[in-house]
């Protein structure tokens, strides 16, 4: 399962009439600093609406794909501009990516959770309201969305942001994986073995613990999850058993099946799924 979308990207190809109706300009603000950790920094993209700063909008933080190795928050450019224009504030953000034996998991969670704590701590800056942030995620990006919708800050050490909570009120989850336990392949376990620090055979533990289906429980943020009925890098079953679980523990959540691929490679796909996530997050996040 997981070798087969290591490196594969998804820019969200919004259509025009999609990101226009009632839309408004937006200002992007690039590269600004979140965090450093071990001499690394780390960046996101901001997009909010224009003109609207003495108001306060609900803040999206989106978390770009690539198997955990590759690409980087520009594949999200298309998504910021279009919450922004409908009166969302979106950060895009970078993680540090798995890169021959450096930055293991959970190095990606700690770092999307410091993203969250950031984006309380400094979003009034743009117009955000802290108390109403939601994630948006791509395939590996949406296994760190669906844990930020779950999970308390793991790493705490950072002082300035220690007050600050990094679990989100709403995720949408799109093409991820979540449960590395089950849809082995050669490749992939590999893979997984190295990233997570062990192999399943001997350290079920840890591919337990980065899979967002066993961190399931009644207090989890709603969940909107898009998959692609054609989808040959992640099957939906995955989706399927994420929707069972949530909908089993209490948690409101729905799937959406687009007739696509892991990528979403049709205009009618994209479409569909900037129009269900707009309704999603007006609906958990844009009311008081």
């Amino acid at each position: 399962m997981i070798a087969a979308f290591l490196g594969v990207a998804f820019a969200a190809q919004l259509p025009a009439q999609a990101s226009s109706t009632g839309a408004g300009s937006v200002i992007v603000e690039k590269n600004v600093l979140y965090g450093s950790v071990n001499g690394s920094d780390l960046r996101l993209d901001v997009y909010e609406p224009n003109g609207h700063r003495d108001e306060t909008h609900p803040a999206i933080v989106l978390i770009h794909g690539g198997g955990w190795i590759s690409f980087d928050k520009s594949t999200m450019a298309r998504m910021g501009e279009f919450l922004a224009r409908f009166g969302f504030v979106a950060f895009a953000v970078d993680y540090r990516l798995f890169q021959g034996n450096q930055n293991r998991w959970p190095a990606q969670l700690d770092d999307v959770q410091r993203a969250v704590r950031w984006v309380r701590a400094n979003g009034s800056k743009y117009g955000a309201n802290s108390d109403r942030v939601g994630a948006f995620g791509h395939s590996a990006g949406a296994q760190l969305a669906a844990l930020l919708g779950m999970e308390e800050t793991r790493e705490n050490s950072d002082s300035g942001l220690a007050k600050y909570s990094s679990k989100v009120q709403a995720v949408v989850e799109v093409s991820g994986p979540t449960d590395f336990t089950t849809d082995h392949d050669a490749d992939g376990d590999a893979f997984l073995a190295n990233f997570l620090g062990g192999d399943f055979s001997t350290h079920p533990e840890l591919w337990r613990e980065a899979s967002p289906v066993f961190h399931v429980s009644k207090g989890d943020a709603p969940f909107l999850i898009v998959h692609g009925t054609q989808d040959q890098d992640v099957p939906i079953s995955q989706a399927e058993e994420l929707l069972e679980k949530l909908k089993s523990a209490g948690v409101p959540a729905s799937l959406i099946r687009v007739n696509d691929v892991h990528t979403f490679q049709t205009p009618e796909a994209h479409r569909q799924m900037a129009i269900e996530t707009l309704a999603f997050f007006n609906r958990y996040l844009a009311r008081p």
